[in-house]
């Protein structure tokens, strides 16, 4: 029977690892959207520990390389995307985000168009669902919540721009400039 050295043991722990970063580059690959550590562990079945680590050894990866790809962080959560300077490329390819359901565009676009807006305001337009949506984009950054009497108002964060590619100061969404 083979022996098994140190450098046989290192070798099998460097193929796993290899392995174990595919498993997660795919995951993220074909996700398209954030995913919790939560989400990461039930698709990879891998422990929270070793899914840190191939996470910078990915982001490392894509910086050396000098991808296109890049995995994002946003409050705990992760995803792989495309950098920015290569999103208009992109944006002529997409027609639509695979990343909100039709619902939660339609609740984030009222939002930005009415920004300041109550909770309680687009929970009667939109229905309880619209609390699912609220939380989601509370989440990712993109809107801003602040306690007001027995609801919230809600609004745009600086986030929200940056994720969508729109200059707060010339923000079509409302038809003029904003100072």
């Amino acid at each position: 029977m083979a022996e098994v050295t140190s450098k046989t043991a290192s070798e099998i722990d460097e193929a796993k690892e290899k392995e174990d970063l595919k498993k997660l580059e795919a995951v993220f690959f074909v996700s398209g959207r954030f995913l919790t550590m939560q989400d990461l562990i039930s698709h990879t079945d891998l422990n929270p520990i070793i899914i840190k680590e191939l996470i910078e050894k990915l982001q490392e990866k894509y910086d050396k390389i000098d991808s296109a790809m890049e995995i994002v962080e946003k409050n705990n959560m992760w995803k792989m995307d495309v950098r920015k300077e290569y999103a208009d490329i992109i944006n002529k390819f997409a027609t639509g985000s695979s990343e909100f359901s039709k619902a939660e565009q339609e609740t984030l676009a009222i939002i930005a168009y009415k920004q300041p807006i109550k909770q309680s305001v687009i929970i009667k337009i939109r229905g309880n669902k619209a609390y699912d949506h609220i939380k989601k984009f509370v989440d990712l950054g993109l809107i801003k919540k602040k306690k007001i009497g027995h609801t919230y108002e809600l609004s745009l964060s600086d986030e929200f721009h940056d994720y969508f590619g729109i200059s707060k100061h010339n923000n079509p969404l409302k038809g003029k400039s904003e100072e």
